[in-house]
Formats: C-alpha cells, structure tokens, sequence
C-alpha cells in the first residue's frame, strides 16, 4: 500500500522525519517495501512566467515564448501549447532536467531554426495527471524562479507491504495508528464535515441476504456538480497510485485508501425501484466497470434493483449505474458483507479488486455510520446538493471478542520484557479495552486477534520487534546428531538418484481443479478447500501425475521435443478422522521424444511402458525395495489405474496386495481429457508401501568393500521357452533365477517372438541366465543338474523349453576348459 507522508500527516500529529517514520514503521511490522520522493523527479522544474508571446516565424501551429525564470536574463523557448499566452505562470523544464513521462533530458536546441532553450511543462509529462491539451497554468501569484516541486507540495512516498491478517491497515488512518501508538506522534479524530439531512430517503434500501450481507446502509444526495476533484484530493490518490476520474469516484476511492471502508455511488437516475442486496440468481449477468461481463451463480451476492443487477457486492459496481460528469442526483452505499462469501466470488470470477482485497480480509463493522456520514459530508463539501436522512437494512456484527490475558505472556512468548503497565497502555492506544484483571475486549475491526499470543505479538511489535534480541539457542557438547527423518533421508537419496538417470525435477502445485482430481480418484476422496487461493485450486491433489502432466504440456506449447520429469511430494485423501491423509509419492513422466531422429531410422525414437518400467525398478532400488522380489501385476487397484492404458502398464508389488508402484503409457482417455498431445509414459511409487529397513546391530564398519572379481569365470547360457501369451515375462524370469539362488546370479529377457513357427495362443521368450562357480569349476554333470532345476522352475509357471545352450562368445573362451569338453 502506497500513500504520501503530507497524507499520513493529516491524520498523524507528528515532527518524525522520513527515516524515523520508515524505521519506526519497520519496528512495528508494517515492512517498508519501498520510499519514493517526487521531488527528486521534478528536479529541474521551476515556476516561470511568461513574459511574451510571438507566432514562430516557419511554423503556424508554434509560438516563441520569452519566459522569466526570476534568475538573470529570460529565456527563449518554442511552444506548441495553444493555452500559452503572455502573462500566464507555467512550469519550465530547464536544459539538464528529466521528463518524467518519457525519461527525455532537455537540450539547448533549435526548432525549426528557432533556439529553444527548456520546455514548457503539461501535466501529462510530469506525471501529475491525464492532461495534456495545454501547458501547466499555475495561479497568478505563484512564486518566479521557485522549485516547482517545492511549490506543488510533493512529499515522499511510502510503500508498506500489509501482511492479510491486517486489513485495518489497509487505510492510511490504521498506519497512523500504529505509528501514534508506537510513539512516534498523536492520532488526531476525524474531521467529519457538517451538514444538513433535509428529508427522508426517497429510495427503499433493503437486504434480502442477510448472511452474506448483513448490514447494508444508503442515503440520496440530490442536486451535486460533478467534475474534476481539487489538488489535494489528487495528490493523495496520485501518491496511491490511483488516477483520478471524477470528483464522485475520487472520494469513493479516497474513502476506501484513508479509512479502508470501500463504498460506492449510484447516478440516481439509471435505477428503478428498490436497491436490494440479495442472492444473484443462476445466468444472471452483469456489465462491470471494467467493461466485462460476468455471468453469476445462486452463491454470490449483488446489489440490484427491480430491473438488473447494478453490483457485484463488495467487488465491483456496474457500468450501467455509475456516475458520470452529468450525475447530479446519486445513491450512496456502504455496507459489511460475509468475508469468506467475497473471497468465493472473487476466485469463481476471476475478479480482483481493491475493494474485493479489503472486504475478503474483513472490514470494520463499527464503521459503517461514521463511513456513510464522512462520505456525504465530503460530496456535500466539494459538489454541493442536499442529502437525505440515512438508511439502515440489517445489523452489522456487534459482539466483540473478549481474551483472558496475562502480561507475564509477553516474556515468556515474545522473548522481551515489558512493563505491565506499558502493555495495557499499547493494548489501549490500540482501542483495545482493558480490565483490572486483564480481561481485554478487541475492537470489532481486529479480525485477527483469536488468543492471548495475538496480544503478545500486538504488545512487542508496538514496543518494537527491533527490541526483541536475537538468542543462541542451546547447544549439547559434542557433535551434532542428525536432524533428517528416515523420509528426508529417503527422499534425498530418491531425488539424487533421479537426477543422475537424467530426469529433471519439477514442483508442482499441491492443488487442482476439481475436475482433473476427480480423474484420478473418487470423488468422495478428494480434499476439497473451503477458502482456495482459486477455483484452478480447490482440491488437494490425489496423485503427482495430473500436475507432471500440465508441466509437460506447458513444456510442448512452448516448444520442447521431450520431457523427462519427476516429482517427489504428498498425494493427498479424505481421512476416516476428518483430517487429511498424506502419502508421500514420486510421480515421473517421460513425453516426447526418447531419441531425436537421425540418418540410421530417419525417425525419432518415443518413450514406451518399458522406460516407464526401467525408471520404476530404478527408483525403487535406489529406495531399498527388494527390487528381485517385486512382481508385475495388473494396473488397476481398488478402482485406481483406469488412467493407463490397460495393455501397457502394470504394478509392481511385493505379494499380491501390496503395491509399491505402477507405470505404463497414459490412457487416450486420460489424455483428452488434460488436452495433452501422447503418447505419454508414466511412473508413479508410493514411499509408504516399501518395507523400511530394520536399524543395524553391532559396530559400523568403516572398512572399504572389496570390488575384486571371482576368481573363476562365470557362464552365460540361453533358455528358449513356450509360455503362454499372458504370462508376463517377469514373472518367468522370476522363476528362472530363484531356480538356483546359489550359482545364478543374472537373468535377463533378450528376445520376444510370436508368430510363424510358434503355436497360437504361445509366445517365445529366450531368456539369459549367468551362472557363477564358487570354489571350484562346473562340470558337464552340474550344468545339466542346473539347467534341469531352471526348466522345472519354468514349467511351473506354464514354460515349455524350445532349446537351450552356451551363447557363442561363451562357447569360444571355454573350448579348453576342463571339464567343458565341446558343444
């Protein structure tokens, strides 16, 4: 939030110069995120008056001015103005000085054979406003040769950034405050103009909703002239960083930035009937100030009368009803409406506003009166007309919250020590009201005040946060124990061991749209947010694979071949307890292409379910699991795995239920549904199903492992087999290698033919497996006895042997071997 300190000063009696005041700011918790002094912008800038006026001898449309600066002889400068005359007081840019507008330095130069010595300034190019059809035209008794900046009254601007738990600050009025508060002045009241309530409000007011808006007051003002607003009231909405428009919207506005109480005005003569707030009803439609329309639904609430709606209720008002430079009768309201109910409406639409920013954070309920009283009076001040008597629909929240509090707290929570006595005089300069027993009643605007610790953190800000000393916290003799969980750990080596197989790591929201969670769980599982940050945002994620998939689709709108992720976060569910259930998970995905095409195939090469695979048995090893053990399985569990494709994925688990992850390609169906381009593998492994590690017993062992190689040579032989067409080959590997857990120690798939030569329903799988002697070389006898055990293990799982032998760069090394004879 940006304002002036000539602003903050009106409503803070103070002597503190622009560094006491940012520090004093950053004690008390309200960070300055930024200082700005115009005055530095408008160096150069000087009030002149104009001394003569002649036509440019070669241009009709320019005029040579001689202008007095009040310092030695006047200059000569070139003008297109058509307001510049002589005798008029302007603003001069003198060679040296920066246009503010368009970062332009002055030069001593010649216009069309003319010397022009500066510029004669307009509004426009110094930043103070959209005018632009005529230089600046100051008073006739402004001050030749002062500074302009010094003459225009520009201060320094503040920029504080508002935590959201503060929306009383979100007006300059609560900064000052805090500041007087802090002691660095004295808050002065309010200066509330007087005025005349002549009759009774000629319009009905009414609130027919009265949960999302509770309270909901107006009165008329007939008879205003509406038109530019004065000097003051533009500077300080110009110090905001807000333009103004016209004199009835800059006080709407300048009441919202002052006090943070958002209001609005109503040109009289575009509405009919009664002004009600009440529920929109479904397919309502309504043109806002932006000059956008918005479709509404039965959940949000508007101001509108007996023909349309006029309002989108604490967001933004209607075009149709806006005042205008021709409004001269206007409806003023101001109301409280449901914090929550606003932040909904604003997400669903899109919408955001400075009015929504205060209304969803809650605003003073205890300022309604005193808002619509200042408003009127203010209008009535500067435009004129008579108002009317005041309009109350509803009630606003009155029951102010009570804390139990004990001063000792502020010690022993805040790590500072103050004086009882000082704490109830911050907790009162605060408007807080305190008791002999420390029973403390909050003001209706300090939403945020729940418990005693809120009061400690009110207590030691305004005492000062740069009080609060920084502690070395205690520290055991010795060295350090670790402080990573067996999951950081985990996670870690997870995250290492992905990176180093090339997969780039993503981060991705902890939250999706409704609909693309729904596709990958039930919908009564998904964790739904009461208060998303948006409607994309409202449902926690059931799994990593949605979120990897937009990346990867992200990825490709903006032009990358492939993408190789992963991801290692919480899946969240709706726990049997009410709570959330967190799981932790590793999500990959692999799109695009795995090879760039080149002059061998003329082709690029696409990921497939056996990356997919590879990169699953990968992790999973890297994670401890009994990677051996696990068995390929069916994708679909307890409903889950409908997102892959069901002929190209599966699960992998350790026993028939325990599933430590599933990979595969992406289902088509999935795939539209997320509007992203296939094919698509991906991998998702549940941390929590793998088995931990039990702790080691015994001493640790610092000793280097020994990588020698067995004395004796190992022996690769293949294994043809008939199995039937569903036998995964896997589970046929599996079999082989446990077949002898002594000697074999490597068995993998090197070849899958179905086809001519192999009967239907059957398919070939040729499987390799490496034996390893132990203390002494195999013999003729042992390689058969071997064998034999590994066609019996086949079998069992529907093998049929086809051939079997020693591969031939085996067969060449051991011809002489003893014990080999020949093959």
């Amino acid at each position: 939030m940006k304002f002036s300190t000539t602003w903050l000063k009106d409503h803070l009696e103070t002597d503190a110069t622009l560094s006491e005041i940012t520090e004093c700011l950053n004690a008390i918790g309200l960070e300055v995120e930024g200082v700005e002094d115009p005055a530095q912008r408008l160096a150069g800038f000087t009030v002149a008056e104009v001394l003569t006026a002649e036509k440019h001898p070669d241009a009709d449309k320019l005029q040579v001015l001689i202008v007095d600066t009040g310092e030695g002889d006047p200059l000569q400068v070139v003008c297109g103005a058509p307001n510049a005359r002589a005798g008029m007081m302007g603003v001069l840019g003198q060679p040296g000085a920066v246009v503010p507008s368009n970062g332009m330095e002055l030069r001593k130069s010649a216009i069309r054979g003319v010397e022009s010595n500066g510029m004669m300034c307009s509004v426009r190019e110094l930043e103070l406003g959209e005018d632009h059809d005529g230089i600046i035209e100051l008073p006739d008794d402004a001050p030749v040769g002062h500074s302009f900046a010094d003459y225009h009254g520009s201060s320094p601007i503040i920029d504080v950034a508002i935590t959201p738990n503060r929306p009383d600050c979100m007006g300059v009025y609560g900064i000052a405050r805090d500041l007087a508060a802090a002691g660095l002045g004295r808050l002065k009241p309010i200066a509330f103009p007087k005025f005349d309530a002549a009759d009774d409000c000629p319009v009905e007011i009414r609130t027919d909703d009265e949960e999302g808006c509770p309270a909901f007051y107006g009165r008329v003002i007939k008879g205003v002239k509406n038109g530019p607003s004065p000097d003051w009231l533009q500077q300080r909405l110009q110090s905001a960083g807000q333009r103004p428009i016209s004199l009835l919207v800059d006080l709407t506005n300048y009441l919202m930035l002052a006090f943070g109480r958002p209001a609005h005005a109503y040109d009289l003569s575009k509405l009919s009937g009664a002004v009600v707030a009440r529920r929109a009803k479904s397919g309502e439609q309504v043109l806002a100030l932006n000059e956008k329309t918005y479709t509404l639904d039965d959940s949000m609430v508007v101001i509108a009368d007996d023909k349309e709606v006029h309002d989108i209720a604490g967001i933004m008002g209607g075009n149709n009803s806006g005042v205008s430079d021709d409004t001269t009768d206007l409806l003023l309201e101001i109301a409280y409406f449901d914090p929550p109910r606003i932040g909904v409406t604003g997400r669903k639409l899109g919408l955001a506003s400075d009015a929504r920013t205060r209304f969803e954070r809650g605003v003073d309920p205890a300022f309604l009166d005193d808002g619509l009283d200042l408003l009127a009076g203010l209008i009535v001040e500067l435009a004129g007309g008579t108002a009317s008597e005041k309009v109350h629909a509803g009630a606003a929240p009155i029951d102010a919250k009570v804390v139990k509090f004990d001063p000792v707290l502020t010690t022993k929570l805040g790590g500072v020590e103050v004086p009882a006595d000082e704490q109830r005089r911050i907790l009162e300069s605060l408007d807080f009201a305190v008791t002999d027993d420390w029973q403390v009643t909050c003001p209706l605007r300090r939403h945020d005040i729940e418990g005693p610790a809120d009061l400690v953190e009110e207590v030691v800000r305004i005492h000062g946060l740069d009080k609060v000393e920084s502690v070395v916290l205690p520290r055991a003799e010795g060295v350090a124990r670790p402080t990573a969980t067996s999951e950081q750990v985990l996670e870690r080596k997870l995250r290492r061991a992905a990176a180093a197989s090339g997969l780039n790591e993503a981060i991705t929201w902890s939250f999706l749209p409704e609909a693309e969670a729904a596709h990958f769980t039930a919908a009564d599982d998904l964790w739904k947010l009461s208060n998303p940050i948006s409607e994309d945002m409202k449902v926690m994620r059931p799994s990593l694979i949605p979120g990897l998939l937009m990346a990867a689709k992200r990825a490709a709108t903006r032009g990358s071949s492939s993408s190789r992720i992963f991801e290692i976060g919480r899946r969240y569910f709706r726990g049997s307890d009410g709570l959330s259930d967190e799981r932790a998970t590793v999500g990959v995905i692999l799109s695009g292409e795995k090879t760039a095409r080149g002059w061998a195939d003329g082709k690029a090469a696409m990921f497939d379910a056996f990356d997919a695979k590879a990169a699953a048995l990968e992790l999973l090893a890297a994670a401890g699991a009994p990677s051996e053990k696990l068995m390929v399985m069916e994708p679909v569990v307890n409903g889950e795995g409908t997102q892959f494709h069901p002929g190209q994925s599966a699960t992998l688990r350790l026993g028939p239920k325990k599933v430590l992850a599933r990979f595969g390609m992406i289902h088509p169906a999935t795939l539209k549904a997320f509007d992203v381009d296939g094919p698509i593998a991906a991998v998702e492994i549940f941390l929590d199903a793998i088995p931990q590690k039990k702790a080691g017993k015994g001493p640790v062992s610092f000793a280097r492992p020994s990588f020698a190689p067995p004395a004796l040579q190992s022996v690769t032989r293949d294994f043809a087999f008939l199995v039937p067409l569903e036998l995964a080959a896997a589970d046929l590997v599996r079999a082989v290698k446990g077949a002898d857990k002594a000697n074999i120690i490597d068995t993998r798939v090197f070849d899958v033919f179905a086809g001519q030569g192999v009967p239907e329903g059957k398919k070939s799988v040729a499987v390799e497996v490496t034996l390893q002697p132990q203390e002494k070389s195999f013999k003729d006898a042992d390689l058969k006895a071997i064998s034999d055990r590994i066609v019996a293990a086949a079998a069992k799982q529907g093998a049929e042997l086809r051939g079997a032998g020693i591969s031939d760069a085996v067969r060449a090394s051991m011809e002489n071997i003893d014990g080999y004879g020949s093959f």
